[in-house]
């Protein structure tokens, strides 16, 4: 199925959106034979169910698309999507039952759900297209699918086929799209005493695939926008290797790239004006020879000095070299986004993208962004009291605090701990990936925050 919607001259079969406690008054402006067939099936108007409506020849003149109750439908992000696999194929219109503050949350969520991931597989499945509802702007919405659908794919291409390479590949396809200009830094470069980025080079340098920083700008007026994301393409852990259990989906270490490379197509194709930039380091955290180890003591762009304890913790390491470069450039926001820390998993489980930050206007108008974008965050604390847990004494920093404890919320501070000149500051500390199928959701890789984050510039950036 398509991230897109059907145009009206497909035909499109009338969708009646049924609350469970609708049905009755529903029914009873139906005929005889439509009240029969409903009643007989055992159709109630449940959440996630579907009932196609025969006409006298048998075909399908319409169906019905259970809503469910209030408390069912606050289970879920897209209610109406779990409805499309009990639907024929074909096209459809939203007929009548959907509020209209719903339209635009559920005319997304039955975009997305027909998203599949087909790169080494052919998915099957036959499609059911939505004619965009009355009240929402189509194109938009198309958008924010298209850019989720891209962060899907980024996240679930398996690092056979995603290295940095791979990686820099997607960001010079996408700047090619929309007039953007790209840079790359790589390999040796990255300790040339003009472009200097040790800690990325340091993460990256035991990989065949050589660490590079990936820099990407658009537009040439309005408020600056830098977003770094976090591509670490492949994680191993390094020399403190992870156990296989932990490494199998590390593929996904890159979801903070990805998402950050779905959120600039967003920006682009809705010509928002401001200057963008967009930092990636792209590296695999691999073993060889070459690996950083243990006790170490990397230099950093920025100047301090950090300590290794882990070379599993090394996301923010290369995280801390980009921030350094973009903060340099004193941009009105900058947002990290990163598959950081199972703490943070821990903390809020999967379904929240937990962010930092000391700019209050950008957490309140995200906090108001968030339920209407469908894309929930949650706010976490930036506590100055755990910056000593960082502070190892033999260096300025600790990239991995021993204890266990406040695991999320030292590695963010770590990260702002490479800013001060820009702005606004937020990082996000997310998981990018859905373990179960959910309606609109597919297993696998996920966009988790943007669609919040670009709701929310508007008011923070005064566009």
């Amino acid at each position: 199925m398509p991230v897109s919607f059907a145009t009206p001259d497909t035909s499109p079969l009338p969708l009646y959106v049924i609350e469970a406690d609708a049905l009755a008054a529903w029914l009873d402006g139906q005929d005889a034979p439509t009240r029969a067939w409903v009643e007989a099936s055992g159709f109630a108007g449940g959440l996630g169910t579907a009932l196609m409506l025969p006409g006298p020849d048998g075909t399908p003149v319409g169906a019905l698309a259970g809503y469910g109750s209030s408390d069912a439908r606050a289970r879920h992000r897209f209610p109406l999507a779990g409805a499309i696999p009990g639907l024929a194929p074909g096209s459809y219109r939203i007929a009548s039952g959907l509020p209209p503050e719903c339209a635009a949350t559920e005319a997304l969520g039955w975009l997305l759900s027909g998203y599949s991931y087909g790169r080494y597989r052919e998915q099957g499945g036959r499609e059911r297209t939505l004619v965009a509802p009355e009240g929402i702007d189509p194109r938009r919405i198309e958008i924010l699918a298209e850019a989720e659908a891209l962060t899907r794919d980024l996240v679930n291409m398996p690092a056979s086929d995603m290295g940095p390479e791979a990686l820099e590949a997607e960001v010079r396809a996408l700047a090619g799209r929309f007039g953007a200009e790209v840079a790359v830094i790589a390999g040796e470069d990255l300790l040339s005493e003009k472009t200097y980025f040790p800690m990325i080079h340091a993460v990256g340098r035991a990989a065949g695939q050589v660490p590079r920083l990936i820099d990407m700008r658009w537009g040439r007026s309005g408020p600056m926008l830098t977003l770094v994301g976090k591509g670490v393409c492949f994680d191993t852990g390094g020399l403190n290797l992870k156990p296989g259990g932990s490494m199998g989906l590390m593929k996904k270490d890159m979801g903070g790239a990805a998402n950050t490379i779905g959120l600039a197509q967003a920006i682009m194709a809705l010509d928002l004006p401001l200057r963008l930039r967009l930092l990636i380091p792209a590296v695999e955290n691999s073993v060889s020879g070459h690996s950083f180890r243990p006790g170490d003591i990397l230099q950093s762009r920025k100047g301090l000095t950090v300590e290794i304890n882990n070379t599993d913790a090394e996301g923010r390491l290369v995280l801390a070299d980009a921030l350094a470069y973009g903060d340099e450039e004193t941009p009105d926001l900058m947002i990290s986004m990163a598959t950081l820390t199972g703490a943070a998993r821990v903390a809020v489980g999967p379904d929240l993208a937990p962010f930092y930050t000391d700019a209050e206007d950008f957490a309140g108008a995200l906090a108001g962004a968030a339920p209407g974008a469908a894309d929930p965050v949650w706010r976490m604390p930036f506590h100055a009291p755990y910056e000593a847990m960082i502070e190892p004494g033999i260096a300025d920093l600790d990239n991995a605090p021993s204890g266990g404890f406040a695991g999320s919320i030292t590695a963010a501070l770590f990260l702002r701990r490479f800013t001060g000149q820009a702005a606004r500051y937020a990082h996000f500390d997310i998981y990018s990936w859905q373990p179960k199928p959910e309606p609109g959701r597919a297993k696998g890789g996920l966009m988790q925050g943007p669609r919040a984050i670009l709701d929310a510039l508007p008011q923070v950036l005064n566009l």
